[in-house]
């Protein structure tokens, strides 16, 4: 028996960006909001499974996923065929006013994957952001209280009730005062920063940023019987994949049971499989009372899910809607993503691979002087690029540098947090690819450094 070996790995033909990719991007400072935040002149035009073509042809090796929505691939097959034959039958009804069957079959499939005990209700929107202002307005008016914890470097969306949630840039919330009031922030657990100069214990330093809730926040200046909810992604996706410890979940769990407070986990960059479990929570046998979901439930289909413990979700009629949320497009969609993920054993290839790529890149902190850290979970790793290792100053600049130059050689990363390159392909790639993927992001991580 013989192998059959294969090259694998982007195809670039033109220069970056090609002729009619030049063409589009005149078309697009014209025409589109200059909000949007695009890291590189790629213009695409189709993807299949990793990867993405543009509109001149060339091939380019997918490693952000859409910003980790791709979960199941560019366009994989059985996603793309429930979508066509759900279109064909019925596109909308609106599950605000009327009953689809799909709504009740996906709330059973998350219900028997979720991060916490049932029984459970299921709220559909459109978005991640969607998701969280739902859980926020729900925390509320299960509660009747009013104030709201969430933690520094967070991202929870750029809605006004999501956005009040978020720090984890300036510009997110620059000349949009006033916010929606009750929002307390507080710090995260950057092990990697926040142990210089303080504890040198790791799990130390993760238990006083939980404690200080209690401590400080709860003995001077926010009444804890005021406090409705406490908001917390299990590993900060914008804020620069920034892994919580589970002393810090954990102590966040027994804060929120003694002051009757909902812990609220946002999973909608994190969850779905990508950290090799349904939800990045798992890792720390934490259980939330709320979890907020989107971008990988369905594929690339617009869907966002806040689900709670039923006796939480006690809110009436006319409460809280959305027109066009739970579609039955992007409901079957979604179950065929997780068809695939379970049929494929994609949950399995997040760890597999994941594990792969971080004992790849376990040594880059020694080879590399711009290389900080390497952290992560599964398929949801982040590369921190600093300008100095002994001060852990920020590399911005940097790592634009770096994210650009993949590009150039045909690889999409995208960066996170003030100076990190986040590592988020869809849960279908091989260890081959990621190999490629490594290859190339070192190389312009050399470069780089080689330049300054």
């Amino acid at each position: 028996m013989t192998t059959k070996t294969m090259t694998i790995g982007p195809k670039i033909h033109t220069a970056l960006p090609g002729p009619n990719a030049r063409r589009i991007l005149a078309g697009d400072e014209k025409y589109v909001s200059p909000s949007y935040t695009r890291s590189y002149p790629l213009v695409a035009k189709r993807g299949r499974g990793i990867v993405v073509e543009d509109v001149d042809g060339n091939e380019f090796f997918d490693f952000s996923a859409g910003i980790a929505v791709t979960s199941t691939g560019h366009c994989h097959p059985a996603v793309v065929d429930a979508i066509q034959k759900q279109a064909a039958e019925l596109i909308h009804m609106s599950g605000t006013d009327f009953y689809y069957e799909g709504m009740v079959t996906l709330a059973e499939r998350l219900s028997k994957v979720a991060p916490m005990a049932g029984p459970h209700k299921v709220y559909y929107g459109n978005s991640g952001a969607e998701a969280i202002e739902c859980a926020l307005k729900l925390a509320r008016y299960h509660t009747k209280r009013q104030q709201v914890i969430a933690f520094l470097g967070a991202f929870h969306g750029r809605t006004m009730g999501a956005l009040s949630l978020t720090a984890s840039k300036p510009q997110q919330k620059r000349r949009f005062s006033p916010l929606v009031p009750g929002v307390t922030h507080v710090r995260f657990p950057d092990v990697y920063r926040g142990c210089i100069g303080g504890p040198q214990d790791a799990d130390a330093f993760a238990l006083g940023c939980a404690r200080y809730i209690e401590d400080k926040l709860f003995r001077t200046v926010l009444a804890p019987e005021e406090v409705a909810a406490i908001f917390v992604e299990p590993i900060q996706g914008e804020g620069g994949y920034v892994v919580a410890p589970t002393v810090f979940m954990q102590e966040l769990r027994r804060i929120c049971d003694k002051h009757g407070i909902l812990l609220v986990v946002d999973e909608v960059q994190s969850g779905i499989a990508r950290t090799g479990k349904w939800f990045a929570v798992e890792h720390t046998g934490v259980e939330p009372d709320m979890v907020c979901i989107a971008k990988g439930i369905a594929s690339g289909m617009p869907l966002g899910i806040t689900m709670s413990k039923a006796e939480i979700m006690d809110w009436v009629p006319g409460s809280h809607a959305s027109t066009f949320g739970g579609n039955p497009v992007s409901i079957a969609a979604a179950l065929a993503t997780l068809d695939v993920i379970e049929k494929e054993g994609l949950l399995r290839n997040s760890q597999e691979v994941g594990d792969h790529m971080m004992k790849r890149m376990a040594d880059w902190p020694k080879k590399h002087r711009i290389v900080g850290d390497v952290r992560g979970r599964g398929l949801m790793i982040g590369v921190d690029i600093v300008k100095d290792q002994k001060t852990r100053e920020y590399g911005a600049a940097e790592r634009d540098r770096v994210v650009e130059m993949a590009f150039e050689h045909g690889v999409l990363f995208l960066g996170c947090g003030p100076s990190t390159v986040r590592i988020a392909p869809p849960l279908v790639v091989t260890k081959e690819e990621s190999d490629v993927a490594m290859d190339a992001l070192e190389e312009s991580i050399a470069v780089v450094e080689k330049s300054l």
